[in-house]
């Protein structure tokens, strides 16, 4: 598979991956592989970031579409993640509460069938 889609499936912000990476192909084996036992690398960036955005989006609690209305548009670290939560913002505390009302939509739907 690309990298792009590698990337995206192991949570991590394809441009701050190793060279390496970037350049080649990734095969399902080694997918699973970098899953079961992450490098370094990749330890670090899924810690410290920086992140993409459905990452940032889940940290958060909110939708990308939030995200974005939120003026989110590059990727952030835990750091500014963290600083984020702390500030706690107008805007995402909104944002918080549309999110916790279309799960909760979604959960009576989904009992209702």
């Amino acid at each position: 598979m690309k990298p792009a889609t590698a990337a995206k499936k192991l949570g991590v912000l394809l441009s701050a991956t190793p060279a390496e990476f970037q350049e080649g192909v990734v095969s399902r084996d080694e997918l699973n592989e970098l899953q079961a036992k992450p490098p370094a690398w990749l330890v670090d960036l899924r810690r410290n970031g920086p992140h993409p955005k459905q990452v940032i989006a889940a940290k958060l609690k909110i939708s990308i579409s939030g995200l974005i209305r939120g003026g989110i548009t590059g990727p952030l670290t835990t750091a500014e993640i963290d600083a984020l939560k702390a500030e706690n913002p107008e805007w995402l505390e909104r944002e918080r509460s549309v999110q916790a009302e279309v799960r909760k939509e979604a959960l009576r739907l989904k009992q209702q069938r």
